[in-house]
């Protein structure tokens, strides 16, 4: 069984065995999946969750056993009839009625081919240029001294005693940071060189010591809820707004879904015009008002 699965995966777009469309992927209590439900369970799922379950077969086994728990459920409440009673049996009726007339419907409202021109884009892209803002970012690394507040005063003395050495160890001119994060700090990971962070992304209390650092300098020692804090400023990247370039396969397919939403409109407006409503006001007043129950 689990080799099926190993196969199923590694044949959903990587390389190697595809699964046939009838083998048993899962069974539990005469209740089976096959290689066909599975991949269309995997149909519905987005590329990211797609590649995560292709690296990690364990993480679909897990999505199987809850949907084979499911299934059990089904079979439970049908062997009771349970999809027969009034009140699930309208909801049945509504859900299929939605299903049909959504996906019917998604054949009619289609964006026109050609569609946005270069004319659309540029406007679209001017009318929303701020959501493109990319923010100032900075290049950090952090020496980390763990000290809760309420810790006791041996805790402080310790967390004290540590950020003297790390200042200490500081002061020579061209002292490695990076070195002295990974020997001093309480932080997972410290010394690894670090990405850039968006300055939104910074806590308050850091940022506003960093916005007037200059490049390679280090910030006083900075107490906040969880201990000190010492940052070295690497680089800064200023703000900027991402061309048009960059931005230009959301903004089409942003503006063909909005475009398709109104051909959406228009077909039902279409069908309302070709086919006149007659609402009974009245009755459905009384109605709305609980009458005639």
């Amino acid at each position: 069984m689990r080799r099926a699965l190993l196969g199923l995966v590694i044949g959903l777009g990587l390389a190697g065995p595809v699964a046939a469309a009838d083998e048993v992927i899962a069974r539990v209590g005469g209740v089976d999946m096959t290689a066909t439900e599975v991949r269309a369970l995997l149909d519905g799922l987005s590329p990211q969750q797609r590649e995560a379950l292709a690296k990690d077969p364990a993480a679909l086994g897990r999505l199987l056993r809850q949907m084979l728990a499911g299934r059990l459920l089904l079979a439970e409440a049908e062997a009771k009839k349970w999809d027969k009673r009034p009140e699930v049996a309208a909801a049945i009726e509504r859900a299929r009625q939605s299903v049909i007339v959504e996906s019917y419907l998604q054949t009619k409202a289609v964006a026109p081919d050609g569609y946005p021109s270069e004319a659309d884009i540029a406007s679209a892209y001017d009318a929303n240029r701020t959501s493109f803002l990319v923010p100032r970012q900075y290049r950090l690394a952090q020496i980390f001294i763990a000290l809760p507040k309420g810790a006791d005063k041996a805790a402080e003395a310790a967390a004290q005693k540590k950020l003297a050495a790390v200042q200490a160890a500081l002061k020579p001119k061209g002292a490695d940071f990076l070195a002295l994060a990974k020997q001093f700090s309480d932080e997972e990971g410290a010394g690894a060189d670090p990405a850039f962070a968006a300055e939104t992304a910074i806590r308050p209390e850091i940022r506003e010591r960093i916005a007037g650092l200059d490049e390679g300098a280090v910030t006083d020692p900075i107490r906040l809820d969880d201990g000190w804090h010492l940052v070295k400023l690497f680089a800064t990247k200023a703000a900027y707004t991402r061309p048009l370039d960059e931005v230009r396969p959301q903004l089409v397919e942003a503006l063909r879904r909005e475009r398709a939403q109104v051909e959406a409109q228009n077909y039902m407006a279409g069908l309302l015009q070709a086919n006149p409503a007659a609402i009974n006001e009245i009755a459905l007043t009384r109605l709305l008002a609980g009458e005639g129950q």
